[in-house]
């Protein structure tokens, strides 16, 4: 991380406040934004709260918040995080989008979390562009904004300067994510420590719609495979031959295991593997045909197949743009 005495002017997060705030997502983004973190150096965030609305200010539980300022905010921040929104058919203020269209306009990062997205495509920053939000919205979403391509599966969207995240605690996901893009791996791994949550997760959304709770019977059978599967991820590892240890049919452990995980076996492993690879790089201390072998993609080439389709990174890029120098190859 690179450190100087005077802070850079993008390094300003300004997150919105507005009565009836979403308190936890706004929270999200004080924790990795918004405290003080000596130990990051001095180049690190430095973190503003813009009041959309005037008057008092409530959040939900009956917080009430102080500002440091109103819009005019926007006009200075590298970052703007949206904390989600009163709801998807709320109305903008004028002044916000207004204000919103200029910082996009001037190059500041816009970053929703969960609702905070309806501001982002009523605004019209989101036409054209891929964005996520959390699933219950994702169809309300597409419907009013058709200019918008809504993927309702995954943790979170990063366009580059537009980012968009999944209900509430993917806001976190999105927020380390970005910290990973500013700083590096070391820097949102240390981060995500003392927050005590993982620096990245893989899998989307459908891990964690609603489903019945399930019973006592195949699905709980899975836990041992699955700490099985995650032991040996160097090795082969067939549908029939899982099927076989779980001791299941093939339709009825296909069934069971997406049940159990949201996701087909072959997709779960897959993710896994990846999950794995990512930390291999970040580590930086392999080279990319041993982390294929390790990891069980076998060849350096069908790992990077599967890093562009599910990163759109390279397995050298994704290194140098999160981890440790690269390594020989």
């Amino acid at each position: 991380m690179t450190k100087r005495d005077d802070p850079s002017p993008d390094r300003l997060v300004v997150a919105l406040a507005y009565d009836g705030l979403c308190t936890f997502e706004f929270g999200l983004a004080v924790e990795v934004f918004g405290l003080n973190r000596p130990e990051m150096g001095a180049d690190w965030y430095r973190f503003a709260v813009a009041a959309v609305d005037e008057g008092p200010l409530r959040a939900t539980g009956g917080v009430r918040i102080m500002v440091d300022g109103g819009l005019d905010l926007l006009e200075v921040a590298g970052t703007i995080v949206v904390p989600g929104w009163r709801g998807a058919e709320a109305p903008l203020p004028a002044a916000l989008v207004a204000a919103l269209r200029r910082a996009h306009a001037r190059g500041a990062r816009l970053l929703s979390i969960c609702s905070g997205v309806f501001v982002l495509a009523g605004a019209g920053l989101l036409d054209g562009r891929r964005a996520t939000t959390h699933w219950r919205h994702a169809p309300v979403l597409a419907a009013r904004f058709p200019a918008v391509t809504v993927d309702p599966d995954v943790l979170y969207v990063d366009e580059g300067q537009v980012l968009t995240s999944a209900g509430s605690a993917a806001g976190l996901d999105l927020c380390l994510h970005l910290v990973r893009r500013d700083f590096g791996a070391a820097a949102a791994n240390r981060v995500a420590r003392r927050l005590v949550v993982p620096a990245h997760r893989d899998g989307g959304q459908a891990q964690f719609v609603e489903r019945p709770v399930p019973r006592p019977g195949p699905e709980a059978r899975l836990a041992p495979l699955l700490d099985r599967l995650l032991a040996s991820l160097e090795q082969p590892h067939s549908l029939a031959g899982m099927a076989d240890a779980a001791g299941l049919g093939l339709r009825s452990f296909i069934r069971h295991f997406k049940a159990a995980t949201g996701m087909a076996p072959g997709e779960w492993l897959l993710a896994q593997r990846i999950a794995r690879a990512r930390e291999l790089l970040e580590e930086g201390r392999t080279g990319v045909e041993q982390v294929a072998e390790a990891c069980g993609f076998g060849t350096a080439a069908t790992l990077r197949h599967h890093f562009r389709r599910r990163l759109g990174l390279a397995p050298a890029a994704y290194r140098a743009r999160f981890g440790a120098p690269a390594m020989p190859q």
